[in-house]
Formats: structure tokens, C-alpha cells, sequence
């Protein structure tokens, strides 16, 4: 029986969630990547389920922080156990390891892949410019992986395999908009390591009788210890620092850009339709894309960043003198995903990647840490590279993702961004990663 015979439910921010049956239970889950955003808060809408989801095996090379894990309630941390595995070893090795450890891995019901690694790219190169090794990292890392499962006795029925918007190619140029699982995928564009996963998810399915699912978000927002892919944490830090200096949040961009609906997808509402997904049969070996359908703009958010982080010069918003601004426009014609027209255009005052490298900037950061309330541990200005690059490219203007797909076989998930990034910079607090917000809540988009 699907979840569509059930009245939905509320869980604080997230609304109008699936109610599963409840002789759905006694479920083995293993999260790998469980220390990322994705990885980290699908494992706690699992756990939030105990008679459904009775054990959560966590795999990856290091446990979860201490301090990511403090986020869990007792009942459901003794639910959890790490398993300690390379998946840059071979299958024969990765089978080995898990075989040998303690965790009983042959009941294991359903995996979700989360597993990812970024290689730096070059200084002052833009965000995944360095197709090719993601290519053999990512690739590689899933097909070890898969490979390892039968030689461990590890038989899921079903695998989910997150990858994102760029399976359309909107990093690359112009796409149709918005993007639809059923669109074609630009693969004479640009590598990209999704689709030679999806190739090894669909072969090992095949040969494993197992159902497969792959989930598309736009820009991840949630909180995690390593947060570098996080595009809105810069902002938080932004904020914090131009408070403290006492000066105004800047907008780095143009008007167009300062109005545009964006849409963002809230990690743990992710989850929450990850975990649907797997569940339904009528979902079984199907793609989805992921997103809150809240849109948001830059005006709306900046407003609300002043209030959270004590802004008091407020906001000022986009450059009226032409002449200030430097202009990056991507590929046109036939160069791009949708194959014709004119090249999409961002255009900036300033970059965050040199504005963290001012030295009067990284000093203000630095009195933030020493005064806030909470102990803050993470400088991220001590890396501008790695900690804003993220931050830059979310003013990247791209397609939204269609929801239609998903809403269609009963999906009614529903949150406010405004309030999911509230709750993730309150979140990021307790980590030690931003400073405690000056309010108490958001003002959702009502």
C-alpha cells in the first residue's frame, strides 16, 4: 500500500510529509558520504523512523564530527554505527573491509550514496572547471563501491545515487528552463562524472536485481562541519564581518540578478524525499529532480541576513554605475545545453574569493571568533579558495528544477527556504562555524 492511503504530517519547518504504512519497518539503511550535507541529514530523517528504519549503518573513510553527531538525540545516536571504509581502494579491498568489520552488512535493505570528493581546482579557475578529474574520482569512487557489494554479501533492494542540476548542464550555458528529468543530457558538452555513475547504478541494478533511483538537487543548503559546497555559508560569514566593521551588506551584483527567483534544496527535505522515493514502487528505477519550491531572492534574503547577524548600516543593494562592474559570461549557441541563443551573463563588483583575502576583512572575522557568544572553531578565511569559491558561484544565474515529476506520483513535501537557512545557520552555531544569530526566528515568505 503506498503513502498516498495516509493523512500527511508536519515536522517543525517541513510540511505536508508521507506517512508510510506501518507494516513498513525492521529496515536496514547504509548512508555513505554520511559526513556531507546530503549524506549527514538523509541519515537524520532516517532515524527519526525507529520502527522503520531499525539500524543506520554510516560508511565513509572518517565518522561523523563529534560535534555533527551532538546533533542527534540519544535514542536515535545508539541506532547509528560507522563503518570505516576507503572506496578509492579496489571492490576486493572494500568488500574485505566491510566483511571484517563488526556491523552485520547482509541485512542492509537500502543504500543511499552520498559519496563525493571535490578536487581543488586551479586558483581563480571557476567551480568544477576541472571536469576531468571529477570524472575518474567520481566514477571510480561508485563502481569500487558497487563492485564490492556482492563479494560482501550485501544485496539491497534498492540503491539511491544523488547527483544535482549539472546533469542539465546549467554550469556549462543556457538551458531550458525549467529542467525536466526527461530532458536530454549535454554529454558532447562537458564530462561529467554523473553520468557514468548512473551508467555503473543502472549496470549493477541490472545484474543485481535491484531498483535504483538517482535525486537532482539545485544548491544544497544545510548544516554540516564541512560545508565548503554549502553556497550560502559565505554569506553568513559576509554578514558577520560587515557587522562587525559596522558597514552596510554590499549586494555584488547587478538588478537582474538582485530580483531573481533562486531556488535552493533544503538537505533534510531532500531526505525526506529520498526516503519516499525508495520506498514507493512506483518509483522504483526512476530519476527526480529535488527542490523546496520556495523561491527566493537576493533582496528578500539580504534583508533578513542584516536582521539575523546585527547588520545595523542594513542593506545596500546593486551597483547603479556601470562602469564598476566585470562581466563573466558563459558559452552561447550551439555550445550549450539548449543549443542556441545568447550566452547567460553574471555580473560582479566583487568576488567573495578576494574580498575573504583582505586583510581587513580576515581581522574582523577573527574579532567575531574571539567575542562570539559560542566557542567558534572554523576560520574559513584561513582558505578563501575552498570556503567561498561555492559562495561566488551561487550567483550563477540558472534554470529552476521542475517538480512536476515527483508532485504527479504524490509528493507534497513542502518547506520555506527563508526558514531552512535560518535553521541551518542556527545549526552551523552549534558546530562552531557562524556566530549566533541576534532573532530568534525567520520571517517566512507569507
Amino acid at each position: 500500500m503506498g503513502s498516498e492511503q495516509y493523512p500527511l504530517r508536519n515536522r517543525g519547518i517541513y510540511k505536508n510529509l508521507p506517512v508510510f504504512d506501518p507494516s513498513v519497518k525492521g529496515l536496514t539503511a547504509m548512508v555513505t558520504g554520511a559526513n556531507g550535507i546530503s549524506g549527514f541529514n538523509t541519515m537524520r530523517v532516517l532515524l527519526e523512523s525507529p520502527e522503520r528504519w531499525s539500524k543506520v549503518y554510516a560508511v565513509s573513510r572518517r565518522p561523523p564530527p563529534p560535534e555533527m553527531m551532538s546533533l542527534l538525540p540519544p535514542d536515535q545516536l545508539a541506532r547509528v554505527e560507522h563503518v570505516a571504509c576507503d572506496f578509492l581502494e579496489s571492490s576486493e579491498s572494500i568488500a574485505k573491509t566491510l566483511t571484517s568489520s563488526s556491523a552485520d552488512l547482509s541485512s542492509v535493505s537500502h543504500i543511499f550514496f552520498y559519496s563525493y570528493l571535490q578536487p581543488q581546482p586551479d586558483p581563480g579557475a571557476p567551480a568544477w572547471s576541472n571536469a576531468e578529474q571529477l570524472v575518474n574520482v567520481n566514477v571510480n569512487l561508485l563502481t569500487a563501491f558497487l563492485g564490492a557489494l556482492p563479494l560482501a554479501n550485501i544485496h539491497p533492494k534498492r540503491v539511491l545515487l544523488q547527483t544535482g542540476a549539472k546533469n542539465y548542464g546549467v554550469h556549462i550555458g543556457r538551458t531550458r528552463t525549467p529542467c525536466v528529468e526527461s530532458d536530454p543530457q549535454p554529454r558532447d558538452l562537458q564530462p561529467n562524472f554523473y553520468y557514468g555513475q548512473e551508467e555503473a547504478l543502472w549496470k549493477y541494478c541490472r545484474e543485481n536485481n535491484a531498483g535504483w533511483n538517482v535525486i537532482r538537487p539545485a544548491w544544497i543548503i544545510g548544516a554540516v562541519c564541512n560545508a565548503q559546497m554549502n553556497a550560502l555559508l559565505p554569506s553568513a560569514f559576509y554578514a558577520s564581518v560587515q557587522a562587525q566593521k559596522k558597514e552596510p551588506l554590499r549586494f555584488p551584483s547587478d538588478w537582474e540578478s538582485w530580483q531573481c527567483e533562486n531556488h535552493y534544496s533544503t538537505a533534510k527535505m531532500t531526505g525526506y524525499l529520498s526516503e519516499w522515493v525508495v520506498l514507493e514502487d512506483k518509483c522504483k528505477n526512476q530519476a527526480f529532480n529535488a527542490q523546496d519550491d520556495s523561491p527566493l531572492s537576493w533582496d528578500r534574503l539580504y534583508e533578513e541576513l542584516a536582521r539575523w547577524f546585527g547588520v545595523e548600516k542594513g542593506v545596500v543593494g546593486p551597483e547603479e554605475d556601470e562602469t564598476k562592474f566585470k562581466e563573466l559570461a558563459g558559452r552561447n549557441g550551439i555550445d550549450t545545453p539548449m543549443g542556441y541563443g545568447p550566452p547567460t551573463k553574471s555580473r560582479m563588483t566583487f568576488i567573495f574569493v578576494d574580498w575573504a583575502k583582505e586583510p581587513d576583512n580576515i581581522q574582523a572575522w577573527k574579532t567575531v571568533m574571539s567575542q562570539s557568544k559560542q566557542q567558534l572553531t572554523f576560520d574559513p578565511f584561513e582558505d578563501a579558495e575552498s570556503n567561498f569559491t561555492f559562495g561566488d558561484a551561487a550567483f550563477m544565474k540558472m534554470s529552476t528544477l521542475c517538480l512536476n515529476k515527483a508532485r504527479r506520483l504524490g509528493w507534497c513535501g513542502f518547506v520555506d527556504t527563508m526558514e531552512s537557512i535560518f535553521e541551518a545557520y542556527q545549526e552551523m552555531g552549534i558546530l562552531g562555524i557562524v556566530p549566533a544569530m541576534q532573532t530568534a526566528h525567520a520571517r517566512p515568505l507569507i
